[in-house]
């Protein structure tokens, strides 16, 4: 009887023992649950605060859109438009939604998920989907707010013009920054400075709060080139109608302003389309009006004519005997297309003689020859900061013998650029003196200007040049109908490896209008010409013609060979 209850009072007892227990622990986990908060409340809070900061704030990077670049009346030749790079991190997206957003970026499912899968499996947190992206397609992917798909503003370069001054504007990389050209020789200009700003991001990348701003992007400056667009498609237009025509292996043509030295037109032959460079070649990248160097040719004749007069020696109606049509030189024959007997000095650059300015030449020595082209620019850097830019070859006089002195004075064993050429013929239509080039119409121009010869000889050089394209001169396919037009044919060999090459040619025309008052000089190559006709008269007279003919009327210079009544300005007297 007595056992029973002893027995209930041990169950109790342990009921009790067990309720303990349980209530010991569970007030055990409820302190260390309030110990916990005391602890990520006091000790523990700013870290948790920067940790949280790091996964909703962010340091942005607000790009700076790069300067314009213009021809001189203000129509864009590069501009930088607003697009959205975007990007993915393969930690956070969803495998499944890959086919997805390859369907809406155009791109292969496979190859994506490959390269997001292969990242993934990296640790990497960034990977570009696509960058300049078209606003309006991006927001299309965006809009889905697949978790790691992300965006960014960025500019993409456009070129308006394309091709036509792919050369002289060149282009930038897909970072925006400059490769060729003028993107290039001016990079830091038209860069400007990025901004910076801190804002809140939701899970899909979304600004949902900006914080501040801690730098304002700053855009780049925009810059003004000399070039008129309207005639720069004219002029290249032209010359790759002839570079097609003629089959040739390239080709440059310059146009200058006669008075200021400024570019108006600078093209050249292949070109290339900086906006798709799908399948670009290297060699079309090259401005060749620019870094290609040529032998002149018969080109520089008027420069040894030029220094001929200068000496006070000859005039411009003193007679050369050139007959029987060559000379001997040392071990070379120097010779002329036929026999023209006794020329004066006009006559010597109407029909080009080669004999007559090794006459010319052999008379006043290398020195004075030297002295006259070096002071024009050829052998010379133009300073134009281009890149690329060709600076040329001029011997010495101590280098020139008695046969180097011939050649080089109707234009072999020298080298110039078109550009240096175009430069070198300013001399004679402002008066003798020769000014700065200008590419960019942001700079002021230099008023300094280099006498280097008389205005009386540059005047009666004109006079002569003038006579090439009359019936008797070997330029008569330069001519401009309505206008007096002057210049020079040059037709020079190339150098091969084995010297000299028989069949291979440079064609070239330099000549200015109208020859009363020049307001244009311009120069006109065609490299390696195939076919039966190869001679500057032939083949880059006829280019020079007809972009001299649409340059003049669109500048509305009037006609001045008394021929054609005088040009009517829209809305002027009648």
């Amino acid at each position: 009887m007595n056992a029973q209850p002893n027995q209930t009072e041990e169950i109790k007892g342990i009921a009790r023992w067990r309720f303990t227990l349980v209530m010991a622990v569970f007030a055990c986990l409820i302190g260390a649950v309030v110990v916990r908060l005391i602890v990520l409340h006091t000790v523990d809070q700013p870290f948790l605060f920067e940790q949280g900061e790091k996964r909703t704030v962010r340091e942005e990077v607000q790009p700076a859109m790069r300067g314009m670049i213009t021809d001189r009346f203000g129509k864009p030749l590069a501009v930088s438009t607003p697009v959205i790079n975007l990007w993915v991190n393969p930690q956070q997206i969803n495998l499944q939604q890959i086919p997805l957003v390859a369907k809406d970026l155009g791109m292969p499912s496979p190859q994506l998920s490959k390269k997001i899968e292969r990242a993934a499996s990296q640790g990497r947190s960034f990977v570009y989907l696509k960058r300049q992206v078209e606003p309006e397609k991006a927001n299309v992917l965006l809009a889905r707010r697949i978790a790691g798909v992300y965006g960014e503003d960025d500019f993409r370069r456009f070129y308006p013009a394309a091709e036509v001054t792919a050369h002289t504007v060149g282009i930038v990389n897909i970072d925006g920054r400059g490769q060729e050209g003028l993107e290039l020789a001016y990079d830091d200009f038209l860069q400007g400075h990025e901004g910076s700003r801190q804002v809140v991001k939701d899970l899909y990348g979304n600004v949902v709060k900006q914080l501040k701003v801690n730098a304002v992007a700053d855009p780049g400056h925009d810059m003004a080139l000399t070039l008129d667009l309207r005639l720069q498609y004219l002029a290249y237009r032209e010359l790759k109608a002839a570079v097609s025509q003629h089959r040739a292996k390239s080709g440059a043509a310059v146009l200058l302003d006669a008075h200021t030295g400024e570019v108006l037109a600078l093209v050249g032959q292949p070109s290339y389309n900086p906006n798709n460079r799908a399948g670009l070649k290297p060699e079309y990248m090259r401005n060749r009006a620019i870094a290609d160097l040529i032998e002149p040719g018969s080109t520089v004749k008027p420069f040894t004519v030029a220094a001929a007069l200068e000496s006070g020696r000859f005039k411009p109606g003193t007679e050369v005997d050139t007959a029987p049509g060559y000379v001997r030189v040392k071990n070379k024959t120097i010779r002329d297309h036929r026999n023209y007997g006794v020329l004066d000095v006009t006559g010597i650059i109407t029909k080009s003689s080669n004999v007559g300015v090794t006459y010319l030449s052999h008379e006043m020595g290398a020195e004075t020859i030297w002295n006259l082209f070096t002071k024009v620019g050829i052998g010379q850097a133009t300073a134009l900061g281009f890149p690329g830019e060709a600076v040329g070859s001029l011997p010495y006089p101590e280098q020139m013998d008695a046969l180097r002195l011939a050649t080089v004075s109707y234009g072999y064993g020298l080298s110039v650029s078109p550009l240096q050429l175009a430069h070198a013929y300013t001399a004679f239509t402002q008066g003798g003196c020769i000014k700065p080039m200008r590419l960019l119409l942001n700079q002021e121009a230099s008023s300094q200007c280099d006498q280097v010869m008389s205005a009386k000889t540059a005047r009666q050089v004109l006079n002569m040049l003038e006579t090439v394209t009359s019936d008797i001169g070997t330029g008569r396919r330069a001519r401009v109908e309505g206008y007096r037009v002057g210049g020079k044919t040059g037709t020079a060999h190339k150098v091969g490896q084995q010297g000299y090459e028989d069949d291979e040619y440079t064609a070239v025309f330099a000549g200015v209008a109208p020859i009363s008052d020049p307001d244009l000089v311009l120069v006109v190559v065609i490299d390696s010409p195939q076919g039966k006709e190869y001679y500057g008269g032939e083949v880059a007279a006829p280019v020079f013609s007809r972009i001299m003919e649409q340059s003049l009327r669109m500048r509305q210079v009037a006609p001045d060979d008394g021929k054609m009544p005088a040009l009517q300005v829209a809305g002027g007297a009648q």
